[in-house]
């Protein structure tokens, strides 16, 4: 099995220690409405994702700036490229691409904290074919 990269896992939601485990049970597109289930433990290296009790509450800080991302690149895109429409357009198409964005910001918010403050280093031992 080739060596997975950090942005590799990053973008695929896997796990940090293996970078092959998914951190998630579903994948979007086989069950939309279940984008929050998370696994508790790497189904290839039996890590432990929930480092300690409320460990995901810090990931709402991630999100924030994510969102916030999402916000400022469509109010800027609506200003630049629609040439500045009325407010009411503002109104509802922001929160709209925010809400249809909900489940993708969630996931990459949990993903990049686990990475980012798990404290958990890529170790290739894990590397093997238990898939």
């Amino acid at each position: 099995m080739p060596n997975k990269t950090l942005l590799y896992a990053l973008l695929n939601h896997k796990c940090p220690r293996c970078r092959q485990g998914d951190l998630f049970k579903y994948s979007l597109f086989e069950k939309p409405l279940h984008f929050t289930a998370t696994n508790k433990t790497c189904p290839h290296c039996q890590l432990i994702f929930e480092r300690e009790p409320g460990f995901f509450f810090g990931a709402m800080y991630v999100s924030y700036a994510l969102t916030m991302g999402v916000l400022l690149s469509t109010a800027f895109i609506l200003y630049n490229v629609f040439g500045d429409p009325e407010l009411w357009v503002y109104i509802v198409t922001v929160p709209s691409i925010v809400l249809l964005l909900l489940p993708v910001i969630f996931r990459y918010s949990r993903t990049i904290y686990l990475h980012g403050f798990g404290g958990i280093s890529y170790n290739n031992k894990y590397q093997g074919s238990a898939d």
